[in-house]
């Protein structure tokens, strides 16, 4: 399950969020430093409080992509012990296709066609779309 964290991709992404992590705790210490300076304003002190925050969002965000990465392997691996155990229950006929599953369309249902009883107008609204239409591809 982890091993797909300790790709050469995920290494760079480790090294990524560790150095981002890093480096929001040292421009925050930065910015606290200089607002109590004697040319400090609020405006250093309101972002030695901001930059911790950007620290914590990369935290959660590094720990949200791992563990998206760890569903995303778990639901590849199920389909596979599934097949692999009908396999030996049956005879092996036919080689199963594996089936990408979505949980929503990619594109949405065409929306069905308005009449002019129902809407006359948006019917007249969509013919004159209609209209430009194939007005357009004439131009072209």
């Amino acid at each position: 399950m982890f091993r797909s964290l300790l790709t050469p991709r995920w290494l760079l992404l480790h090294a990524l969020f560790v150095v981002a992590a890093v480096a929001t705790g040292f421009l925050a210490v930065w910015q606290w430093d200089r607002a109590h300076e004697a040319g400090g304003s609020f405006q250093n002190l309101g972002y030695a409080l901001q930059w911790p925050l950007f620290g914590v969002f990369t935290i959660f965000l590094w720990v949200r992509l791992m563990r998206m990465e760890a569903h995303r392997d778990r639901d590849e691996a199920e389909p596979e012990a599934a097949e692999t155990a009908l396999r030996e229950d049956a005879a092996p006929q036919v080689e199963a296709q594996p089936t990408a599953r979505r949980k929503r369309p990619l594109v949405p249902p065409p929306a069905a066609p308005v009449g002019t009883e129902d809407d006359p107008e948006l019917a007249a609204y969509n013919q004159y779309l209609a209209d430009l239409n194939k007005s357009d591809r004439r131009a072209s």
